[in-house]
């Protein structure tokens, strides 16, 4: 009798671990580093154009029915006017629990960090700050499509995110800001958003902003990172970073908590907003970490 229920149990075990899709980190970062091949995609240069294009037929390949949220507002780091495009895609939209899973598409328009100062004009590659998080949320849509999530995914590809001025946050999250006060869809419950996560040397503490915002869902998301053995997520509570997260909470009140590595490789030194923001200084496997959080706690959570 006892080996017959011990058949029983390896069989409903097994069959809990089969539920839980694969995150394909090597595809993912295909996704990485095809985006930077379109070149910088800051708004109004050639390779931004391409990529909306691309990213739109992609998604659109995924699902006929994705939404293409266009606005006006002002790129603060050079003073011009822009139209800008969210993406928006959503999953088993008939789920009354819903979840808004974000990142940036777009890259910055300067090098305003970088340490040779002929550079500083020239607009960045984006491999980390635009195309990871990017990247991650490509392969979950693909994971989404064919593994139908057990509660409603809303998956927003934010634009003009990175168009701010150092030092004064609220000219960043442009894209996000006019999501949250002209929603096209109906209200999330909760939010996660993904940002700079590629880091060949990833470290992910926790974002001040998102444990204030969200307490209980950072609680749960890094436990169960420590409980997966993602040892780049940190227990630990660190710098505020004014993200996409930001509008979402204050216009929308959206709960939204953000993951990401600003330490890009380390607290000494940042690749951020430079030239040296490159595929060479990312990796499949820090994707993969973000990705694998990401889809365990939406397939086991819920």
């Amino acid at each position: 009798m006892k080996f017959f229920l011990y058949i029983i149990l390896f069989f409903i075990i097994s069959c809990n671990e089969n539920s839980i899709p694969d995150f394909n980190q090597k595809r993912s970062f295909d996704f990485l580093i095809q985006q930077c091949e379109f070149g910088p995609r800051n708004p109004g240069s050639s390779g931004y154009k391409s990529f909306s294009n691309y990213l739109e037929k992609f998604l659109k390949e995924i699902d006929n029915e994705v939404i293409v949220q266009n606005f006006n507002y002002l790129e603060h780091i050079t003073g011009k006017e822009r139209e800008g495009k969210n993406f928006i895609i959503q999953f088993n939209k008939q789920a009354t629990t819903r979840m808004l899973i974000g990142a940036h598409w777009d890259t910055r328009a300067v090098a305003d960090e970088d340490q040779d100062n002929e550079k500083n004009n020239l607009p960045i590659i984006g491999a980390n700050d635009g195309a990871s998080g990017t990247a991650v949320l490509m392969e979950l849509a693909l994971i989404f499509k064919k593994n139908n999530p057990p509660i409603g995914i809303d998956m927003i590809f934010f634009d003009a995110e990175d168009v701010g001025i150092s030092g004064q946050p609220r000219t960043y999250a442009m894209g996000s800001e006019y999501f949250s006060k002209n929603l096209p869809i109906a209200k999330s419950d909760f939010g996660i958003i993904v940002d700079m996560v590629g880091d060949k040397n990833l470290n992910i503490p926790i974002e001040r902003f998102s444990y204030g915002i969200d307490k209980k869902r950072v609680i749960e998301l890094w436990g169960l990172a420590s409980k997966l053995n993602l040892r780049a997520f940190k227990k630990e509570i660190r710098y505020e970073v004014y993200d996409d997260h930001i509008p979402l909470w204050e216009n929308a009140n959206i709960p939204t908590i953000d993951i990401i590595d600003f330490d890009y490789p380390n607290l000494f030194y940042n690749h951020w907003h430079t030239h040296n923001d490159t595929p060479e200084n990312c990796s499949a496997q820090s994707l993969g970490q973000v990705g694998t959080l990401l889809v365990n706690y939406i397939y086991e959570k819920f």
